[in-house]
């Protein structure tokens, strides 16, 4: 997914923007206008979110209004709604990169600001809840500060005159087409993050597009690199998920030849919507069977083109039969690479040959192996 161009100077500030780029707000914005429109009689349509990511918040009330005919104005939808969005800040997790991304740039000295479409007092609202990020920050600007919101640049270059930062000298990170156009209308590099799937296409403008924060190397841009990667593997927050193997596209073993015990996306939306994805490594317990070391891919499979978001283990070990209908429990422990498209099948095949290599080895270092008696693991035997 990762498109670069030639780093032609150095970066000395970053600029961020906030919701869907450091913070997972897209299912909280579905489920509060889901609960909104059903005063009305309507249905919340989740393809909706694309007419309303990277918005100032009186576009997205006039889109939404207009969308669905609701008898009241923007101003009114907003001032109804506002409440309802507060009220769901608490529960809004750092999507994955998030803290490590803000930790390292502070650990290393680098001046950082946000900048979003949201009303500072929103913005300092949300990051209050999470840890050390409020002092994190040189400056806050809030789309409320500045006349007109992105796409146009006067944020930004309001976020570089608070940082007292020459504007060709900021890189912006954006998960939104708005936000990249007022980056680069700013003079601005900018890295985009598209927080909605199968979009990348679209951000043509941008310098870098990237599938996660977990995808960025900031050495691209003259800054201090991550120091956390290990034999080609991220350690991450480990995090769990099971159920009964199902039969997917029935392409792993007849087609790659590499068979997968798949699970059940539909009963983790939730989970997922937390995850970026990519290929992941960890331990399966296999009910009945016992533990074996996995790797994992998570997302479209663009090679294949999925229309829905798959989960799809490849536990490293020769089994006789297969398993469908089995209890699986997977330990989630570290990060590969993002998903990625192919010249040919056999290049496909060779790079997941090549992560299986990757998490049969890390899987040994102490780190990554203590999992293996995870009591969820345990559990599944």
């Amino acid at each position: 997914m990762t498109a670069s161009k030639p780093m032609t100077w150095m970066i000395s500030h970053v600029i961020l923007d906030l919701d869907g780029t450091l913070l997972n707000t897209d299912g909280v914005v579905s489920e509060v206008l889901k609960e909104f429109l059903v005063k009305y009689g309507k249905t919340w349509r989740s393809t909706g979110i694309h007419r309303i990511v990277g918005r100032t918040p009186l576009e997205v009330a006039t889109a939404v209004v207009e969308d669905y005919g609701l008898p009241c104005t923007p101003e009114e939808f907003m001032s109804t709604i506002t409440p309802m969005f507060s009220d769901k800040w608490c529960n809004i997790k750092a999507l994955p990169g998030a803290n490590r991304l803000i930790k390292h740039l502070r650990s290393k000295g680098v001046p950082m600001c946000l900048a979003s479409n949201s009303s500072k007092s929103n913005i300092e609202a949300k990051i209050s809840y999470h840890h050390g990020w409020k002092g994190s920050f040189t400056a806050v600007v809030g789309g409320d500060e500045v006349v007109m919101g992105k796409p146009s640049p006067e944020i930004f270059l309001e976020a570089a005159r608070r940082m007292n930062a020459d504007p060709s000298n900021c890189l912006v990170i954006e998960d939104s087409l708005p936000g990249v156009m007022a980056g680069k209308a700013a003079g601005m590099k900018v890295v985009a993050v598209p927080s909605l799937p199968k979009q990348a296409s679209s951000f043509s403008s941008a310098d870098e597009v990237i599938n996660s924060l977990l995808d960025l190397h900031p050495e691209k841009w003259g800054l201090s690199p991550f120091e956390d990667w290990i034999e080609g593997t991220l350690p991450i927050e480990p995090w769990y998920i099971g159920g009964p193997v199902i039969k997917g596209f029935g392409r792993g073993s007849k087609v790659l030849g590499i068979p997968t015990g798949d699970l059940p996306a539909e009963n983790f939306s939730a989970l997922l919507s937390e995850h970026t994805s990519g290929v992941y490594f960890g331990w399966a317990g296999l009910a009945t069977r016992g533990i074996y070391k996995m790797v994992m891919s998570i997302g479209w499979n663009p090679y294949f083109d999925n229309t829905e978001k798959t989960i799809e283990p490849w536990l490293l070990h020769k089994f006789n039969e297969d398993f469908y209908g089995e209890e699986l429990h997977l330990a989630i422990v570290g990060y590969i690479r993002p998903e990625a498209n192919f010249p040919s099948l056999e290049s496909l095949i060779a790079r997941i040959q090549e992560d299986g290599r990757i998490a049969e080895k890390a899987l040994d270092l102490p780190m990554y192996a203590c999992y293996k008696d995870s009591p969820y693991l345990i559990s599944s035997l």
